[in-house]
Order: C-alpha cells, then structure tokens, then sequence
C-alpha cells in the first residue's frame, strides 16, 4: 500500500514545529508594534507641530508620507546592502516605525474631507502628488545610499 500525502497543516507530528514557528510569528508582530507605536506618536507629533486648517491643503500629512519614504528607501538600502543587522531590525523600523509614521490612511481622509468640502481638484491634485512624491522619494532615498556606498566602497579600495 502506497504511502499516502501528509498535508503539513493538519498532521500532528509536526505540531511541535508548528508551535515554535507561530511564536516566531508573535515575536515578529510584537517588534512590529512596538515600532508601530512608536511611528504612529511621531506622527501624532508631527501634526500637533503643523495643523490643516479645515478645508485646506493637507501640508503636514504630505511632508509625513514624503520624509516617510525617503526613510524607507534609505532604510531597506542600507539594511539590504550595506549592513547584516539582526532580524528584528527590518521589522521593527521598516514596517512598525516607519509604517506607524506613514500615514496613508490620514491621506484618504484628507481626499474625502477636501471632495466634501467642494474641493475635488484639490482633492485630486493632492492624490496625485502624494503617489508621485512618495514614489520619488523612496527612489531617491535608495539612489542616494547605494551611490553614498559606492563612494565608501570605492574610497576603502584605493
């Protein structure tokens, strides 16, 4: 008689082994919220310091979601390419505090607030500039600090 499939996710022998993975799961989800945490004050911060005024251009929200990705390119360039850092690193800064700091939910917000407020041009010209500016941004951040890394590379070979 032919041995039959084993799924993986039902088989208890494998129970022991599937216990250690999840709390490597929690561990994960507990570096990440307390980054979140972190990131989401900062940003709370940031807009107590540059408040919208009712109706008006969401500056404060833009310049979060901007600064946010340049950080993150940086962050993922350097931690990808230059730096062997211990596996929370990653998590903790690229997804807790840098995800809790950006805040593309605010950004939604923000668009819903200036249609109602009869501002759909506005509301349109602000969706189009967060994408393309974050886009730049996390470009930029990434460009910057692999070209930063050839420099050093290139100034240790000489």
């Amino acid at each position: 008689m032919a041995d039959e499939p084993i799924d993986p996710d039902v088989d208890l022998t494998d129970a022991r082994r599937r216990r250690e993975l999840r709390r490597s799961h929690y561990g994960v989800l507990a570096v990440i919220a307390a980054g979140g945490m972190i990131g989401t004050g900062a940003r709370y911060g940031a807009g107590l310091l540059w408040p919208a005024a009712p109706g008006s251009f969401p500056w404060a929200t833009l310049g979060i979601n901007v600064s946010g990705c340049l950080l993150i390119g940086i962050l993922l360039v350097a931690l990808t390419e230059a730096w062997t850092a211990p596996a929370w690193v990653r998590p903790f800064f690229a997804t807790g505090v840098l995800g809790g700091y950006t805040t593309f939910s605010t950004y939604c917000v923000d668009i819903e607030r200036l249609v109602s407020g009869g501002r759909a041009g506005t509301a349109l010209g602000y969706l189009a500039a967060t994408v393309l500016a974050a886009l730049a941004a996390v470009t930029a951040g990434s460009w910057t600090t692999r070209r930063l890394l050839a420099l050093k590379t290139a100034r240790r070979t000489r």
